[in-house]
């Protein structure tokens, strides 16, 4: 279970932080906080850290997607109950329940059509709308099982009761054209897609380590996944790839991000491997109601497939390692898809088979609304979350440059608790340092200590974890628009964003 972050104060943005923070700090748009002030007896734990974070990076004996810490205003998790997760197998994050009210709900649309020609089958049109963030999580309750259980035990019975001379068994008309699955098809998809994804075991040299999953990103035998499953094998660890044919190669990272958890590891020996990558396709292009399919090993199950939807865009999500150290952000693509612990890593798909999302995180009922694994490796209620492909891809091709990942930034620290009215650049920064960074992109728009940003362009601002998201769907030198409000009247300015490489 993802848990708060308690210690020493965040480092400013330039140098992100490297140990637990204290969570009610402010930080900075592209991830530090500033000084910690405990919250308030009754107030909601803030936010974790930004960046040194390592979304889920991958406990012992089992890591999670992106076991997510408290944002601003979600609720504290509660402890370990004593319960582990399965040996071997990854932990997907939960992420805490947003207690900030939501703007409303995301565009509609159809889906991409499949590959192959013709309309989507399954997505749903829904008429387009502003984009505005969406707020908090609906808990879900699950009644499969009993609907199932109940009807199985009615047909047992009645089947009892026959005579078995009086059997109206009916055969199959063993019609081979029924069976000829179209490419557009789940298993059409999926057939294709599985000899692409791989199962991913990681151990470090103390022996941590778990399960996750990959995709090949290039023929040159590059694969994308979670900076949270291969992260304690990054130093002087063991990393292997388990094909779907069984074929296993050991691989080594390439770089890793862990404010964007977005690892991209490589084949040492690709000599007989079959590398066809997976297509890319454009998260940006994603409605609400498009089908998604989802690909992974939960619990170590290799080659899963699960189906659903996406079921909002731009989603902030805050994620932690096991330890609740390190966080990332996201501005995720949440999906219904089953994503349980061992699916990080693996792609979510849309109706055409093209990836428009990393699955890195779930929330779970497991432990009293709260991310984190905890009090054990609870599965999927249909709240996944998924990195969209456009800015995965990007961290991607940096890591292959150059090893390291580049941050967009303003040049602010804002604070992390506040939620629901936007996110306020603090009065002063870390360790007394100045919260708006001297000529920064931020100070060079005139923006100052106490302003509040409540929008980014178009996107609605209700706090530091959706501004820090928020800009890291964007490169370095990109201009955005700002509107702030200072002294009760709002302003508007251009800022051009700046860069911080690397995560220390």
């Amino acid at each position: 279970m993802s848990t708060e972050n308690e210690g020493a104060a965040v480092p400013s943005e330039a140098e992100p932080p490297t140990g637990p923070k204290p969570d009610s700090a402010p930080a900075s748009a592209s991830g530090a906080q500033a000084p910690h002030t405990p919250p308030a007896p009754g107030m909601p734990p803030a936010a974790p850290p930004p960046p040194d974070f390592a979304p889920s990076a991958a406990a012992p004996h089992g890591e999670q997607p992106g076991a997510m810490p408290p944002a601003a205003g979600y609720p504290q998790q509660p402890g370990h109950d004593g319960t582990g997760p399965v040996p071997g197998t990854e932990q997907t994050a939960r992420i805490p329940a947003y207690t900030a009210a939501g703007h409303g709900s995301t565009p509609g649309g159809w889906g991409q059509p499949p590959y192959g020609g013709g309309g989507n089958p399954w997505a749903a049109p829904n008429p387009s709308a502003p984009k505005r963030r969406n707020g908090g999580l609906i808990a879900a309750v699950l009644v499969a099982a009993l609907v199932a259980g109940g009807v199985g035990g009615g047909i047992g019975f009645w089947a009892a009761g026959r005579d078995d001379s009086a059997s109206t068994t009916v055969s199959a008309t063993g019609d081979a054209g029924a069976l000829n699955r179209k490419p557009t098809s789940v298993s059409g998809i999926a057939q294709k897609a599985l000899p692409s994804v791989v199962t991913i075991e990681a151990q470090g040299a103390t022996g941590e380590g778990g399960t996750g999953t990959g995709f090949i990103y290039d023929k040159q035998g590059h694969i994308l996944t979670n900076n949270h499953v291969v992260a304690s094998a990054a130093d002087g660890g063991k990393l292997t790839a388990t094909f779907s044919n069984g074929k296993k190669y050991d691989a080594e990272v390439v770089g890793h991000a862990q404010g964007y958890d977005v690892a991209v590891i490589k084949l040492k020996n690709a000599s007989g491997a079959t590398l066809n990558p997976l297509p890319l396709g454009k998260s940006s292009n994603a409605q609400v109601g498009d089908a998604t399919i989802a690909i992974g090993a939960p619990f170590g199950l290799s080659g899963t497939v699960t189906t659903g939807i996406i079921s909002a865009k731009d989603r902030p999500v805050a994620s932690s390692d096991g330890g609740g150290s390190s966080a990332s952000y996201m501005s995720a693509l949440q999906t219904d898809a089953s994503i349980n612990p061992g699916n990080s890593g693996g792609p979510l798909m849309d109706a055409g088979g093209n990836v428009i999302g990393i699955n890195s995180a779930i929330q779970s009922a497991g432990n009293g609304g709260g991310m984190g694994g905890e009090s054990g490796q609870s599965g999927s209620i249909g709240l996944g979350f998924a990195i969209p492909i456009d800015q995965a891809k990007r961290v991607a091709q940096d890591l292959i440059k150059t090893g390291k990942p580049v941050y967009p930034q303003i040049g602010v620290q804002v604070g992390m608790r506040e939620s629901g009215d936007g996110a306020t650049i603090a009065q002063t920064g870390n360790n007394g340092s100045e919260a708006v960074t001297p000529n920064g992109p931020a100070a060079k728009a005139g923006l100052k200590p106490g302003d509040t940003i409540t929008k980014l362009d178009d996107t609605v601002i209700d706090s530091g974890p959706t501004l820090i998201s928020e800009i890291w769907q964007h490169k370095p030198g990109d201009e955005v628009t700002l509107t702030y409000k200072r002294g009760g009247k709002e302003h508007t300015a251009k800022v051009t964003l700046g860069q911080r490489t690397g995560d220390k």
